[in-house]
């Protein structure tokens, strides 16, 4: 039997009658038998490859042959604006059947929000931020609007899982899920990801249904890819509008600085140009979408905003500054072109520095042989777990710490953190004022108020800061504009050097506690070079493939006259010490680099290791580690590595215990200052440092006698 003849009949005449469909996607069948046998499911598709119906249909037929009281079914979207584009949708699903939604955001009208509580709506739609309000408010009744609740469903989940947001979003549905009658069914929507099995571990959280993983066999597609090296944003700029013109297109960058540029020298060049990212108002974000869907001539500079499954109509063109550092979001943005028939998927790249170009091909490459990044989930988020505790006491008045923990242990991002590491944190907590203990149970202490209780604890709300940005000034206090601390983290003062405003910067010195960075002119032959200082952490996987690039000499062909000659140069660079080598180390008279090509995250663990070991001066980025001259030499630097590559070196307690020592106090969430140093300290460490990495990486190296 089928699953287009398992639904009910008033839900089968919709879909033929009101949507003109004669038969169900692939994915469809597959995922609605899966949910109509009440399995947790991940449902795997490329954009626009029918994964929304693929879970809505079955739910719609679940609840049509029992209806709920309340509540039935949750859809929850990581950002609002995704939330948006989805209300007509599930407006006509739901109205087609007789059903009703509700969408619930902060924008949505008091007056609407009363209407639902007093007769809610079958279908919920909301934000993982937006239900954490909802439990906390004393005017939702949740006990009674979430008895009836049956299944959630999380769009681009890949999206949330190993992330802050996907731990909060893991808290808020173990606490919904207490409310329901029934065990809570988890449907994840999601593009191709690696490791689809431990997504589905992850949300299925405490739920004890059988899950699958829906991923059926994808049709090939036709796609085109074009590298362009540019050089700077005015040339950049003048290509993309020259290519844009008559065409509707998504210009992606990868900062919102470089997104404001680039749309600046965009305008006036015969398309119509609109900015889409995160610093942009919600109404001209929705205003961008809604004329970009009208015009014919247009193009979106944005930033990841628009890589999720935002539905902005028929698109001809995907064009990209500089190159992402996942073969996800390359995959996803370039999924946004070739849905009409005849139409190939494609996108653009225009580099502005030779980085760029070998990244570009490093991700098409991957593509290429159907390589995907996995997605590691986290299981000692301790940021969250502070959240979630001050959230438990606001939404009680006052709680035991037993009854916080029955709740929050249930989680899968905390799942690592023990009974005693708790009850650590709550003491800490409660010496530093931020929970106050009366009688065995407790409520949130007068300095936790003070930081996130102001605006009616809208900073308790809104649980994820904003990136941190450092302000960069030279030595006669002239600004140069700002950096992201994700960057930052990889300056060493006195060594680094990087572009800013088309100019090449040394740094004298980091501030973190003023978020500065004091900055001097590069001199001639301190300027960014080949594996310069790159504003992303790029995995172990692309870096390996970039060095196999170099390596292996074959031809390219997608590339334009610039971008080739940059990698015949790269090669001729550093080919061969790569090829030939035990240790790919390159001495000059001012640092020794080891090109390792290993990630940004094992360098860095790599970094402090030589840092501590050899008392130097080190500096790392995704392809390499820069020694400052001072007593080093090829046979002191192998010395050193041996002694890395030894057994238990990684393991030893002390070795961790001085790496962390060295780690900046990076602020990467505003529950940091909660948490005790050690636990602190870690939170910076997991974003930084992987020591199992580092370990697996040595003795893959070593055991071939060359890196």
């Amino acid at each position: 039997m089928n699953t287009f003849s398992r639904f009910p009949s008033r839900l089968q005449h919709a879909i033929v009658s009101r949507l003109g469909w004669s038969s169900l996607r692939p994915v469809q069948e597959m995922a609605g038998a899966a949910i109509m046998d009440g399995k947790n499911a991940i449902i795997l598709a490329p954009t626009a490859g029918g994964k929304t119906e693929a879970s809505v249909f079955p739910v719609l037929a679940n609840l049509i042959r029992d209806e709920p009281e309340q509540v039935g079914a949750v859809y929850v979207a990581p950002i609002k604006a995704l939330l948006n584009n989805q209300e007509e949708r599930f407006g006509t699903y739901t109205e087609m059947v007789g059903l009703r939604k509700f969408v619930w955001h902060g924008d949505q009208m008091a007056s609407a929000k009363k209407a639902f509580l007093e007769e809610p709506a079958t279908f919920l739609m909301t934000t993982p931020e937006s239900l954490e309000v909802m439990l906390l408010s004393r005017r939702v009744p949740v006990k009674r609007l979430f008895k009836d609740l049956r299944v959630v469903i999380v769009d681009e989940v890949h999206a949330l899982a190993g992330t802050d947001r996907g731990a909060h979003l893991m808290s808020v549905l173990e606490r919904i899920a207490i409310f329901a009658s029934k065990d809570l069914q988890r449907i994840g929507l999601s593009a191709t990801v690696g490791n689809p099995d431990e997504i589905l571990d992850w949300l299925q959280g405490s739920s004890a249904r059988d899950g699958c993983v829906v991923d059926p066999p994808t049709i090939p597609v036709k796609r085109q890819v074009k590298v362009y090296l540019q050089n700077t944003i005015p040339e950049i700029a003048q290509k993309a509008a020259a290519d844009a013109e008559g065409n509707k297109s998504l210009f992606f960058c990868q900062s919102r600085a470089l997104t404001e540029a680039i749309a600046e020298r965009m305008q006036f060049r015969g398309t119509d140009v609109f900015i889409h990212h995160s610093s942009v108002s919600s109404e001209q974000r929705q205003e961008a979408e809604e004329r970009f869907n009208q015009g014919r001539d247009a193009s979106i500079i944005c930033t990841s905003t628009l890589e999720l499954g935002i539905d902005i109509g028929d698109l001809d063109l995907v064009l990209q500054a500089n190159a992402p550092s996942t073969v996800s979001s390359f995959l996803q943005r370039m999924g946004r072109t070739g849905r009409r028939p005849g139409q190939i998927a494609n996108t653009t790249f225009y580099c502005e520095h030779q980085e760029a170009v070998i990244q570009a091909i490093a991700l098409i490459e991957l593509a290429r042989e159907g390589w995907v990044e996995s997605v590691p989930p986290q299981n000692r988020c301790w940021p969250v777990i502070v959240h979630q505790i001050l959230a438990l006491t606001l939404q009680f008045g006052a709680i035991s710490s037993e009854k916080i923990w029955d709740q929050l242990s249930l989680v899968p991002d905390f799942s690592s953190i023990s009974s005693k590491e708790y009850r650590d944190l709550i003491n800490h907590m409660i010496a530093g004022d931020f929970l106050f203990e009366a009688d065995g149970m407790l409520s949130m202490g007068e300095r936790a108020e003070r930081i996130y209780g102001r605006k009616n604890f809208m900073e308790l709300y809104a649980v994820f800061s904003s990136p941190v940005l450092y302000r960069v000034f030279t030595a006669s206090k002239k600004e140069v504009g700002s950096l992201e601390q994700q960057f930052i983290d990889r300056l060493v003062e006195d060594m680094s050097s990087f572009l800013l405003g088309g100019k090449a910067w040394l740094v004298d010195s980091v501030n973190h506690e003023d978020k500065t960075v004091r900055v001097r002119q590069a001199p001639r032959g301190q300027k960014p070079s080949w594996g310069g200082f790159m504003p992303q952490l790029l995995s172990l996987e692309l870096c390996q493939k970039i060095k196999s690039i170099l390596i292996v000499g074959d031809e390219v062909s997608y590339l334009d006259d610039s971008s080739r000659r940059v990698l015949v140069a790269m090669r001729d660079d550093l080919g061969e010490l790569l090829e030939h080598s035990g240790l790919a180390i390159q001495i000059d008279e001012e640092s020794t680099i080891w090109w390792t090509f290993a990630g940004g995250q094992i360098n860095f663990t790599l970094k402090y290791a030589l840092e501590i070991l050899g008392d130097w001066k080190v500096a790392a980025d995704n392809f390499g580690i820069r020694i400052k001259h001072g007593g080093v030499t090829r046979d002191r630097i192998n010395e050193i590595i041996r002694t890395m590559e030894r057994e238990g070196f990684w393991d030893h307690p002390d070795v961790e215990k001085e790496i962390h020592q060295r780690l900046p106090e990076y602020r990467l969430s505003k529950f940091q200052v909660a948490l005790p140093r050690s636990m602190a300290t870690e939170v910076v460490g997991r974003y930084l440092l992987d020591f199992r990495g580092a370990k697996a990486f040595l003795e893959r190296s070593m055991g071939k006698g060359r890196v």
